[in-house]
């Protein structure tokens, strides 16, 4: 006896597309340790649209914030555990992440993450998110750390910084701004309804509009950066002499230290972030040397009054802004790019002239990359002293390290939206043995 024709299969509904591109995503940030960004292209490759891609990374976005929250949440519903590599265990995340966190209709997040799985555990991802929704569950408000993020911080700075962690990376993180003009400060603070903790910085409120929609934005009166990330050139303040920004794009810092009057190079070896970099300086009409090079063989034509290294690091300082470094960076990473760091400080500080500066910076919560890198620098370079910042120049709640440094992070501000963490040393050349330009 003939088979029945099988049944037409119906067509997913519009919107699992995005939510497919976000499993992608997932998969490339847990699995293969790829920074969320990097992997954002291929994942979304068959999205047809800006917004659809915007939306697909802003849900495994969301999804990573709270990623042991909404595991929490589905073991508490779930007779056996689900390995954490199981389809059904990642679509119920992009679910729940999609309502709990984005404020999705629960029948739209569940009918666009059913498609994802096949078979059985259909029923079983149905089963669990119904469950849930019923319940009325929510996420804390407080977020929960991975075990290893939280360990390793707790081991470095104790539970305060842990604590302040989990506080900050429960919510998306505000706007900054800096400004091209400092001494407006006060009147840009009132036309973007924000409030000012600088001179020459805005803090949006939450319901701001589209960047690009603000007052100020297309005439290039600021940028975005984060305050934490405008701390580098803050210490190196005003001039007119030469200045190397290393490692600058996508150029915030660049942007600051040409409008405070300094003959700005700025190097990085990444085409498509100088692409931005020289956006922005068409946007704003502030002007710097733009040049493509691996810092590892290029080598400037003369020394310079101010060098500014912001290296490349770890990046464990700005997980509210990029929630996958709390899956993706290992010891092993950190003592990689530890290495790298140490090679760039080397090089860079053959290129300050003597009486010269020298900053260095990055956007970690590392030691390693921080605190112990320069004492290793400072114990190989006689001719550098560091010179503590001044306090008129940091933002009112912000203090300098007993030993000399700047260590921001999120337990700083915390009743003002909090800040990245970041690392800065600003040091001087004081002897001209070994100068030189190799």
């Amino acid at each position: 006896m003939p088979k029945p024709p099988a049944s037409p299969r119906q067509p997913d509904p519009l919107g699992t597309a995005t939510r497919r591109a976000s499993l992608r995503l997932l998969d490339a940030v847990l699995r293969r340790g790829e920074p969320l960004e990097s992997a954002l292209a291929h994942a979304t490759r068959a999205l047809p649209g800006g917004p659809d891609r915007g939306l697909a990374h802003a849900i495994a976005a969301e999804t990573l914030r709270r990623l042991p929250d909404l595991d929490a949440l589905i073991d508490s519903a779930t007779r056996q555990r689900l390995p954490d590599d199981a389809k059904a265990r990642f679509a119920l995340r992009i679910a729940l992440a999609q309502v709990l966190g984005l404020g999705t209709p629960p029948h739209a997040a569940i009918a666009t993450v059913l498609p994802l799985v096949d078979g059985g555990p259909r029923k079983l991802v149905h089963g669990v998110f119904g469950t849930l929704m019923r319940q009325g569950v929510t996420l804390p408000e407080v977020a929960r750390l991975p075990d290893s993020a939280a360990a390793r911080w707790e081991m470095h700075w104790g539970m305060a910084m842990v604590e302040a962690a989990e506080a900050a990376i429960a919510a998306p993180p505000p706007v900054d701004l800096s400004l091209r003009d400092p001494a407006a400060t006060a009147a840009w603070a009132e036309r973007l309804d924000g409030v000012s903790l600088a001179p020459g910085h805005v803090r949006l409120g939450p319901d701001h509009a589209p960047i690009p929609d603000l007052p100020g934005f297309k005439e290039g009166a600021w940028w975005v950066q984060d305050i934490a990330a405008s701390l580098p050139a803050r210490l190196i303040g005003t001039g007119e002499g030469t200045l190397l920004d290393l490692c600058a794009a996508p150029g915030g810092k660049t942007l600051q230290l040409a409008a405070a009057g300094w003959r700005v190079t700025a190097v990085d070896q990444s085409e498509s972030r100088l692409a931005r970099l020289s956006d922005n300086l068409d946007r704003t009409g502030l002007s710097a040397e733009v040049v493509r090079a691996d810092l590892l063989d290029w080598t400037p034509p003369a020394p310079a009054d101010v060098v500014l290294l912001d290296a490349p690091c770890s990046a464990t300082g700005i997980f509210r802004r990029h929630p996958d470094v709390l899956y993706r960076v290992r010891p092993s990473v950190i003592a990689e790019m530890a290495e790298m760091q140490g090679k760039l400080l080397a090089r860079a500080a053959d290129w300050v002239k003597p009486g010269g500066t020298l900053v260095y910076a990055t956007c970690s919560l590392e030691p390693a990359e921080g605190e112990r890198r320069l004492a290793a620098f400072l114990e190989s370079r006689s001719d550098y002293a560091l010179v503590a910042p001044a306090a008129a120049v940091l933002p009112e709640g912000v203090t300098a390290d007993p030993g000399g440094w700047l260590r921001t992070g999120p337990t700083m501000l915390a009743d003002r939206g909090r800040m990245d963490g970041f690392f800065i040393a600003q040091l001087t050349r004081t002897l001209s043995s070994g100068s030189g330009v190799r």
